[in-house]
């Protein structure tokens, strides 16, 4: 099993750089976060975590400056988005950002997708909440195209465009991993259809989570990789995830300041293998 963290990078916590350094050099294998473009002053979406919404989640740095910032210092740790709002991003720009992480990186992007909570925030950049899940799929099908054709077309309902050059391609063969967030009733659908993998919240939808994951890989016909994220950090915890078939577990570390997020990765990676 691999072990990472997912977390929010703010003005007012670590600076990426140096979460970055502090991971890798505690043995972790990756750092995945999480988008909010912007919160809308009156929101009626409900926090699927339930309550007031944290402080995080209104001040993120944009997840691929700040991923880059991270991998520039680093020269393993995998950097990759939990999640990319796909749905608030256009594709063209997304399979540019993407494609030129992971050649900064030397090839260790990962793009986590989902379509998002906040119908609020969505409304803001054009897209109605109503046909999210189709536009997710559209956008993400044409950033492939973007990164493995010369000449990519899209004809779709909500993408469409003519031949294109785009680059940089990314250095990953044929393209970095798309992992799709959630746990919903249709999510399987979308891994098997154009996921490389699964990434649930743990703790929601996940509950018979050894029997969603035989599911998953039988339906797809291929051992889907599965990253947790979000994960506390209690051995028992680690244990079950990987009775249950889960490869990585990001373990959900607070937004706080540097000297605090070394006390705290210092505590998670009393977890590790060989610690």
């Amino acid at each position: 099993m691999e072990f990472g963290v997912s977390t929010f990078v703010t003005d007012d916590g670590i600076a990426p750089a140096a979460l970055g350094r502090a991971l890798e050099e505690r043995g972790f294998g990756s750092l995945f976060l999480a988008e909010h473009t912007h919160i809308p002053v009156k929101r009626e979406s409900p926090w699927p975590g339930g309550g007031e919404l944290p402080r995080p989640y209104y001040r993120t740095l944009d997840p691929f400056v700040a991923l880059t910032a991270a991998a520039t210092v680093t020269e393993r740790l995998r950097v990759g988005t939990g999640i990319a709002l796909v749905v608030q991003r256009d594709p063209i720009l997304l399979a540019k950002e993407v494609a030129s992480l992971d050649l900064v990186s030397g090839g260790r992007a990962v793009l986590g997708v989902g379509a998002g909570w906040n119908r609020e925030e969505m409304r803001n950049h054009g897209t109605d909440p109503r046909t999210r899940m189709r536009l997710l799929r559209e956008r993400v099908l044409a950033v492939k195209e973007l990164w493995t054709k010369d000449e990519a077309e899209f004809h779709g309902e909500f993408v469409d465009f003519d031949p294109v050059y785009l680059y940089p391609k990314p250095v990953q063969d044929p393209h970095p991993p798309v992992m799709i967030g959630g746990a919903g009733p249709t999510t399987f659908d979308r891994v098997v259809e154009y996921g490389d993998g699964w990434m649930p919240i743990y703790g929601r939808g996940t509950d018979e989570l050894a029997g969603q994951i035989a599911e998953l890989r039988e339906r797809a016909g291929r051992r889907v990789r599965v990253t947790m994220f979000s994960v506390p950090a209690k051995a028992e915890v680690v244990s079950e995830l990987e009775a249950a078939g889960v490869d990585e577990v990001l373990f959900g570390l607070k937004t706080v300041p540097e000297d605090e997020t070394h006390r705290i990765l210092d505590r998670f990676a009393g977890l590790l293998p060989g610690a």
